[in-house]
């Protein structure tokens, strides 16, 4: 995390990276908007700039129009005041489930920071209470479909519109609430949004941008997560070791894919004497460990610099350059640089979910596991024709990992023209995202299920009375994980284990590679 836990984060003029939205999302830092009067009179011109344009009758798209093809529908000067309200009412249409509370955080601090650099003409006031809806954790309730994902995230973000006018209904204090009720509580009025206003909210792509920085930091984690269960699992399989030797990786020198190979060899403590090999190539699960994982390692940088540059943009339209007393009409609501991270990203972590589902299935089996017992089943050789052991855990592994692989077709490319042929292009960057957020939890169930198995069967060549002993970083692993995780002798029901599991991996429990 780029910020320390008693240090604001500050939305302004300086970027912010991942791990600033991350820690937002999980309420551990507090945030702060730039106060210095330069800042403030920035964004301040650009509303005063819109306020001149309408004294003198200038047409501005959504200011003074209609929206999206209703461009050419002129709004009398009379109505434009309530043309915001509308905007964010007739958009009061979105379905599906709400976004959790971590996700609504992100996307408040993803629309906060883009309208931060001041071409969006909206008031510092609306800046403020977008502020103090993220400090006092004011969460607007967001149904989660209805995005295109061009002309941004409206449906979506009428909700955030809505609340801060409030209207419709907030999450507060673990309660849900009207979001009248609330302002009225703390002593607010609620916003009466300004021309532009609603439509500087509304026609970004924050939903989208918030789930992407959300995806990347589970993806980047579940990456050194998958390559420690592979290093338990050469360990319980008996494997070769000298399939990461680093000479090897030199000759095919994806940088990645050369990390993962170190984090192998320190894992395994490689450079340790080794036991005989039983064999000279294991199976590709394992073997190409870190090929597989090499391309989602090798794949994080251009993925975050997607992210972190929408993240760091003015994405709504129209852009407002006060400084020349300029109105630019554009497309920055278009979503397709997301669209593309996130589809690619639900790729690269289906195939972790794939590679972990085949190494459990070698554990399993005693024709590919090297002498464990059938299932990973500890119980005694009287008991062995009752207990099953991992049998049910390997079906459900089989399972998730399917329908990660089945949700990786791209959304990018089913674009659908809509809204009378006006949005006739769009990114589907929102889907993309939530398709990438629903993989990794797929994915995510995989490596639970395959850590468990996975410490199961070094804890079972633990029992052997040729026992060689763990590497340290293994060792350690092996006992943190014994605290919760006891061996599976009698079978037991294992789901509360496993949701326990991802509770672990959700907070991030275990100190890995980074």
């Amino acid at each position: 995390m780029t910020t320390h836990p008693l240090e604001p984060v500050t939305f302004g003029e300086l970027p912010l990276r991942i791990e600033d939205v991350l820690a937002l999302a999980n309420r551990q830092v507090p945030t702060q908007l730039q106060g210095d009067p330069a800042f403030r009179q920035r964004i301040a011109k650009g509303a005063q700039f819109l306020d001149s344009l309408l004294d003198k009758e200038g047409v501005i798209y959504g200011v003074t129009t209609g929206y999206g093809d209703s461009c050419v529908v002129a709004v009398p000067l009379q109505h434009v005041e309530a043309l915001p309200r509308h905007l964010y009412t007739f958009h009061g249409c979105g379905l599906g489930q709400l976004l959790d509370p971590q996700a609504t955080r992100a996307v408040l601090a993803a629309r906060l920071q883009s309208l931060c650099h001041g071409v969006s003409g909206v008031r510092v006031e609306l800046l403020e209470r977008l502020q103090a809806f993220l400090d006092l954790d004011i969460l607007p309730l967001i149904p989660e479909e209805g995005s295109v994902g061009a002309s941004g995230d409206l449906t979506p973000l009428s909700y955030v519109a809505a609340t801060l006018s409030g209207e419709r209904e907030v999450l507060f204090r673990g309660e849900r609430r009207q979001s009248c009720d609330v302002h009225r509580e703390l002593g607010w009025e609620p916003l009466v949004l300004r021309p532009k206003e609603a439509l500087a909210l509304m026609n970004g792509t924050a939903v989208m941008t918030g789930l992407a920085c959300l995806a990347f930091a589970r993806a980047d984690y579940l990456l050194q997560l998958a390559t420690r269960i592979t290093a338990l699992n050469v360990v319980a399989l008996q494997g070769n070791p000298e399939h990461f030797d680093e000479r090897l990786f030199a000759a095919k020198p994806h940088p990645g894919q050369m990390q993962v190979a170190a984090w192998l060899r320190k894992d395994l403590a490689i450079d340790a004497p080794t036991a005989p090999l039983h064999r000279l190539q294991d199976r590709y699960s394992l073997r190409c460990a870190p090929h597989v994982l090499g391309v989602l390692a090798d794949s994080l940088g251009w993925l975050r610099s997607f992210i972190e540059t929408e993240l760091n943009s003015a994405n709504d339209n129209p852009i407002i350059d006060a400084e020349e007393e300029r109105v630019l009409h554009g497309g920055h609501f278009y979503g397709g640089h997301i669209a593309f991270a996130m589809d690619s990203l639900k790729t690269l972590v289906a195939n972790v979910a794939d590679l972990l589902d085949r190494q459990l299935a070698l554990l399993v089996d005693v024709r590919y596991n090297h002498g464990l017992p059938s299932n990973l089943s500890g119980s005694s050789a009287e008991r062995a024709m009752l207990n099953h052991g991992f049998k049910a855990v390997q079906i459900g592994a089989s399972a998730w990992t399917a329908e990660a692989l089945k949700n990786t077709m791209p959304a990018s490319v089913f674009s659908r023209s809509t809204e009378c042929h006006n949005q006739d292009k769009v990114s589907m960057g929102t889907i993309a995202a939530r398709d990438a957020i629903r993989v990794l939890e797929l994915t995510e169930q995989v490596a639970a299920a395959t850590l468990l198995a996975a410490n199961q069967g070094v804890w079972l060549r633990g029992q052997a009375s040729d026992a060689r002993p763990l590497p340290p970083a293994l060792a350690a692993m092996h006992e943190t994980l014994a605290k919760d995780f006891p061996p599976v002798i009698e079978d037991r029901a294992l789901e509360a284990e496993l949701r326990l599991c991802l509770k672990r991996i959700a907070e991030q429990h275990w100190r890995l590679h980074a």
